[in-house]
């Protein structure tokens, strides 16, 4: 089973837990298309930092990493020097890891260097055809297109983008549908 009922009476998708964050996470953003600049580098930057941690981890602390993280606006983040490194590692409302803060700070370089427009880059590696089949769905760990799109951006220079990582990104911006059949969301 890939759903469950909760007490609302609304049948969600069955990794959405009964804490109010996460269903208003998946009730609201998880899956919608999202082509905006600034959202897309968030979704990098917070997926970069939730590697080996659980989502809600980082749901929990997304807005202390906005505040910080001067709202994920490449352009601020890539002027950031090791002064502001050092007061970020010590900022109790982020995840505190120096390699992740480091590559936050220069996939904003790698943005604003080249001026790389993520919507563009990101969407032209979305699936052209239709993906998760109502008939025996399962999530997947990563995809082709999350592949090609891991390759591309560690190229241009990018850190924290392996294709598991990228296929989250891809699942939370809907890139692409893996809602599950039967999830309320589900299109």
């Amino acid at each position: 089973m890939n759903t469950r009922v909760h007490p609302d009476g609304l049948e969600r998708c069955i990794w959405v837990t009964d804490d109010q964050i996460y269903i208003d996470y998946h009730d609201t953003e998880w899956g919608t298309p999202t082509k905006n600049q600034r959202s897309l580098f968030e979704g990098i930057c917070l997926e970069g930092f939730q590697a080996g941690l659980s989502w809600i981890t980082i749901l929990k602390r997304r807005e202390g990493f906005r505040q910080v993280f001067e709202n994920f606006e490449p352009e601020k983040v890539s002027r950031f020097d090791e002064d502001k490194v050092s007061e970020l590692l010590q900022d109790e409302r982020i995840i505190r890891n120096r390699a992740k803060v480091i590559s936050a700070i220069n996939n904003a370089r790698v943005v604003t260097d080249n001026a790389i427009d993520l919507v563009e880059l990101m969407w032209s590696h979305a699936p052209k055809k239709p993906q998760t089949p109502k008939k025996n769905f399962e999530w997947k760990a990563a995809s082709e297109e999350s592949v090609a799109l891991s390759k591309t951006l560690k190229k241009l220079g990018f850190s924290f983008v392996g294709p598991t990582t990228m296929y989250a990104l891809m699942q939370s911006t809907g890139m692409v549908q893996d809602h599950a059949p039967g999830c309320f969301r589900r299109v």
